[in-house]
């Protein structure tokens, strides 16, 4: 792309947005940066482009910019439907997602994966198999370094695995990548989208640019998931814990199989450090990407057995008088809290927070099966009381420290505290970190 010189909008000055204003000026493009924040909330941000030749406004966004410009860069965080960006569409300016621009400027392979849950984990995973197997590995995208870092950087990946959420693919038009996978759907985000259908089609996107040459890596017992299978030009490599696979992974006894192209590899699990249902749906997908990406079985397999779980994602916290704690603050969606609940039983649940407008209806057989005590906090606990407290003893809490007093009282010894909330952070806390740190603070003073 020749940007020398053209009119650039970055509008957001989120991580993204700083990368990728600062990459474009550095091409000689004219770039102006907008974000409704002031300068003192987005002191640090401005640091980061100190030197660059950028226009600024802030604490407003003035139309002008939005109609004359050549291209906008939009960071994530900003709806499709502002009404500024309405009206660059219609003066047919060209509006791209920052993971749009940065594909534009890399040439390695690249491993792009998505879901509702497990992204995290399993981009992580892929990375580190493709690092173990001696590829030099970009990670990032929705985690970590926004891809355009990479461009920036100058640095010659040989290959490259981004998270990427829905929002990033809002706004893509080639991003084409060599190796998507499409881990779960359910309910999330509907505080952004106005449909369940809405949200599917933003995820589905990832395989919009694909050709017969690229592969889909789908899971097969997700029927969401694998109803889109026979709609896409990618070539389909399924992964599945409940079924065999003539071609796909596959988990048999005490075995990861992947089959592909006549050749079969095996995986024992028992050395595997990584455990939970839902882990093991990562460990496959991020095995099956690796193994159509050229790794080999011996180094894939060591990769996985020293993988440890990534922090606040079913991670244990301690044992007190017999009873197991564990802290899932990332479970902030249904899907995420119906996996926790299949890895354990009798359970003591913690859960709620900031509604996001899904069903909770999912979590019912497994609360009615699995979950002794549901102990609830937040916005949502009324609501959550409503739809989930006729099917177990249920209690409200009003702090999270008092939920986890009331679970130690509550919870016989072999049981197990789980805090999954199924919902945001955002009406108690400042984030889903700092959730997790003040519920491990809370087991801990037990």
């Amino acid at each position: 792309m020749e940007l020398k010189h053209k009119q650039i909008l970055v509008v957001g000055l989120a991580r993204t947005g700083v990368a990728s204003a600062r990459f474009l000026a550095g091409l000689g493009a004219d770039v102006v940066v907008t974000d409704m924040r002031d300068e003192t909330a987005l002191a640090e941000q401005l640091g980061e482009l100190q030197g660059c030749n950028i226009r600024k406004v802030l604490g407003r966004h003035d139309e002008k910019d939005f109609t004359h410009a050549d291209m906008i860069v939009v960071s994530p965080g900003v709806p499709q439907d502002h009404p500024l960006l309405l009206k660059a569409r219609e003066h047919h300016v060209e509006i791209v997602s920052e993971i749009e621009l940065a594909t534009r400027f890399i040439t390695a392979p690249l491993a792009a994966i998505t879901g509702t849950n497990g992204k995290t984990t399993t981009t992580t995973l892929l990375g580190e198999i493709l690092a173990g197997n001696g590829f030099k590995t970009f990670v990032g995208g929705n985690i970590g370094n926004p891809l355009i870092e990479l461009a920036e950087s100058g640095a010659q990946a040989e290959m490259v695995v981004a998270e990427i959420s829905s929002f990033q693919l809002e706004w893509i038009h080639s991003f084409r990548p060599k190796v998507a996978a499409l881990l779960n759907l359910s309910e999330d985000h509907l505080d952004r989208y106005a449909t369940y259908q809405e949200y599917i089609d933003a995820k589905l996107r990832i395989f919009e640019n694909q050709a017969a040459s690229d592969y889909a890596v789908l899971n097969r017992d997700d029927q969401l998931v694998w109803g889109y299978a026979a709609s896409l030009k990618a070539r389909v490599f399924p992964f599945s814990r409940k079924q065999k696979l003539a071609e796909g992974v596959f988990c048999l006894g005490s075995e990861i199989i992947c089959r592909h192209d006549g050749r079969e590899h095996r995986f024992p699990t028992a050395g595997i450090r990584l455990k939970g249902v839902h882990n093991l749906e990562n460990i496959m997908a991020a095995v099956g990407a690796a193994m159509l990406l050229g790794c080999k079985q011996a180094d894939t397999q060591r990769v996985v057995e020293g993988f440890g779980a990534l922090h606040h994602r079913m991670e244990f916290v301690r044992e007190l008088n017999g009873v197991g704690y564990y802290e899932d603050s990332k479970a902030t969606n249904v899907g995420s809290v119906e996996k926790a609940l299949e890895s354990f039983e009798r359970i003591t649940l913690i859960a709620g927070g900031k509604d996001k407008g899904g069903a909770y209806a999912p979590l019912v057989p497994l609360i009615r099966e699995r979950v002794c005590h549901l102990v609830l906090i937040g916005e949502a606990a009324e609501r959550m009381q409503q739809e989930l407290g006729h099917l177990t003893d249920t209690r409200r809490a009003a702090s999270l420290e008092e939920a986890v007093q009331l679970a130690a009282e509550l919870t016989e010894p072999g049981g197990t505290v789980l805090m999954s909330p199924a919902c945001s952070s955002f009406d108690m806390f400042r984030d889903y970190e700092e959730r997790a740190q003040r519920f491990i603070a809370a087991v801990k003073a037990l």
